[in-house]
């Protein structure tokens, strides 16, 4: 289980996140959503231990992340902007990840096939689309076969086929009882993949709750989300 209890984040006298309160719990995949801006990528900073908090907690199976013995193997992580060199093979990379965490070599190859870069792991990183960099990001988030999956947009540069691929993993994942984190600017693609959602608007949580829960009183997410937030689909969010 993700817990994040009472999160507040300042940098100088600006507060990215206040008093933020939510779960991720085991089974279930959790939509973390809001506008740029809105504190996402601090809160998955600072449960991640890429950042420190001001005052409050996250745990990951109940333990901060800079306390778990095997990170890999117990959360697999995907953050927007991670990448790795671009003259460097993509079965390099994994490799290297995986011998600098103690995961058997077989991992790399079993890996490539499940995000299907199989025919594209001897080549150089630099002549990869955006969606096979987002597969190959995907493949080091699973090397450790981890319960836990935080992931950051996903999708972004998928294609249909893509998209439907992975939301597909995703549900098969969290009904194996495994947790799943995920950020995402795309509602409709959201609505299909998860079963709770977090909504978050300038630093602090406007809503939190079942899929249901959320919408209910709306035609769609997209609707309620712009409605909770004060965002408008022109906005860049």
């Amino acid at each position: 289980m993700i817990e994040i209890t009472g999160l507040t984040k300042r940098y100088g006298a600006k507060t990215a996140v206040e008093d933020v309160t939510f779960t991720a719990k085991p089974g279930r995949v959790t939509g973390f959503l809001g506008p740029n801006g809105a504190g996402k990528s601090s809160t998955l900073r600072i449960l991640l231990g890429l950042d420190r908090a001001t005052a409050g907690f996250t745990h990951i199976n109940g333990k901060p992340y800079q306390r778990l013995a095997q990170p890999l193997r117990t959360v697999g992580a995907m953050l927007d902007g991670a990448a790795p060199l671009p003259e460097r093979r993509g079965i390099d990379h994994l490799r290297w990840i995986a011998q600098s965490n103690r995961i058997p070599a077989r991992r790399v190859g079993e890996v490539l096939e499940q995000v299907g870069l199989a025919d594209a792991g001897r080549t150089r990183v630099r002549k990869y689309s955006l969606g096979m960099k987002q597969r190959l990001g995907l493949a080091a988030t699973l090397l450790g076969e981890p319960d836990i999956l935080v992931l950051d947009e996903p999708v972004n540069g998928l294609d249909p086929e893509g998209i439907r691929t992975v939301r597909t993993f995703l549900r098969r994942y969290a009904e194996q009882g495994r947790t799943v984190l995920l950020s995402s600017h795309l509602m409709g693609e959201t609505a299909d993949t998860v079963d709770d959602v977090v909504i978050i608007n300038r630093g602090r949580i406007v809503t939190h709750g079942t899929l249901d829960e959320v919408t209910t009183g709306h035609a769609s997410l997209e609707e309620a989300f712009f409605a909770l937030t004060g965002s408008t689909p022109g906005e860049s969010w």
